[in-house]
């Protein structure tokens, strides 16, 4: 389980090595994406809190990247955190997710970023639910909801 220990060291010291890398164009990431969804996760954009289609769902499935379909947090960790984004306490795997020190807006935050193919997510935060005290805030426009289906074998 990761903390915010692993989140800081991740931001100094180097993100884990993902499984595969995706990389386009700006032109072939403009042609996959809707407008919204290229401004926040190309342009490391936000959508406007409270707004995103996935913010108040809870089916349950896998919420993959947007850009590259990379499996990024499961329905098992999505809490509701108040604050008007989908909040998950952990990502699928330890190297889905790729963390940057980000200073802009005159504070210092983590940014979390898809690690395949680099889009913009959102921040992490120290301030979620125990066990492991954290809160990724992501953008409902840089994920889609694969949702599973039961299997009764």
């Amino acid at each position: 389980m990761l903390t915010w220990k692993d989140v800081i060291s991740f931001t100094v010291n180097g993100n884990p090595i993902p499984d595969k890398r995706v990389e386009k164009t700006e032109s072939e990431w403009r042609e996959l994406l809707t407008p919204e969804q290229f401004r926040i996760t190309r342009h490391k954009g936000t959508e406007p809190p409270n707004s995103g289609a996935l913010c108040s769902i809870y089916d349950e499935g896998k919420y993959n990247c947007v850009c590259c379909d990379t499996p990024l947090f499961d329905s098992t960790i999505k809490f509701s955190s108040g604050t008007g984004w989908p909040s998950f306490t952990q990502p699928i795997k330890e190297n889905a997710i790729k963390y940057e020190k980000d200073s802009s807006f005159g504070m210092i935050r983590v940014e979390v970023m898809c690690n395949t193919c680099d889009a913009h997510l959102g921040h992490v935060f120290p301030d979620g639910p125990e066990p492991s005290g954290l809160r990724y805030c992501i953008n409902s426009e840089s994920m889609t909801l694969n949702k599973e289906v039961a299997n009764d074998n």
